[in-house]
């Protein structure tokens, strides 16, 4: 039985294993949010989470020199993340973030950054990837959804080295506005798993569609408007959401 936060428990704080038993630096964003924010009191209660592990409550114990002094409870376990991969053409680091931790709230299972044809090979090359900026924004993600589970993440493969770890059975479906013949939403959900497919902003090459076909990609398209990346994945996934019934 998952506990559901009442509109009381909307800030959820999510702290790694090694961290539970180390006091929390003061200038730690989560002790400034407790303090600042959340306005807690030595023996006041909070909600927590371990990273990809259970709920609970970890209570302030108290302020000292070397940080904020926690104990906490674990009382419940979350839900498996929704069985859907969300592959993305490597987009600008700006948009990238937002992706991160928007996919992350919505359930988004694995999520991969891959090079494409007609992509900027640079974007591959930012600090959000190689400095580990890109966990922050997943666990964003969970903490806005109230949830411990973060997606599986890789970046900078191409298609070709992402198709033999690709799940199967699943409903395949790469966004295309140029040669899809359905709409996102009559694609053919039926609960099974889901691979999302989104071009970089220039959208797939010619080779990069005849591969999608023999992977068993369907085209398919959100509409008559030409959307941002980070919209058009916010729209789809919804839409991939309510058709497969993981709503």
């Amino acid at each position: 039985m998952v506990a559901i936060p009442t509109k009381r428990d909307v800030n959820l704080i999510l702290f790694e294993a090694h961290e539970i038993t180390l006091p929390l630096p003061r200038e730690d964003r989560r002790a400034v949010h407790l303090i600042d924010v959340l306005r807690r009191s030595p023996g006041d209660t909070f909600d927590a989470g371990l990273v990809n592990g259970q709920l609970g409550k970890g209570t302030l114990a108290a302020i000292g020199r070397e940080g904020l002094q926690l104990s906490f409870k674990w009382t419940a376990e979350t839900p498996p993340l929704d069985p859907i991969t969300l592959l993305i053409g490597l987009p600008r680091p700006q948009t990238a973030r937002k992706i991160l931790q928007e996919a992350t709230s919505l359930g988004v299972g694995h999520l991969h950054f891959i090079r494409t044809e007609r992509g900027e090979p640079n974007y591959a090359q930012s600090t959000l990837w190689h400095s580990g900026e890109w966990r922050r924004h997943l666990l964003a993600g969970a903490e806005q959804a109230f949830c411990t589970r973060l997606p599986g993440l890789s970046y900078g493969k191409t298609l070709a080295e992402l198709f033999p770890a690709l799940p199967s059975p699943a409903v395949r479906i790469a966004l295309d506005n140029y040669e899809s013949s359905v709409g996102l939403r009559d694609a053919g959900f039926d609960g099974s798993p889901v691979i999302l497919a989104l071009g970089a902003e220039r959208g797939w090459s010619p080779p990069e569609r005849n591969d999608l076909r023999e992977q068993g990609f369907l085209f398919a398209h959100l509409g008559r408007r030409v959307l941002r990346v980070e919209t058009a994945c916010i729209a789809a996934l919804a839409i991939v959401k309510d058709r497969s019934g993981f709503f």
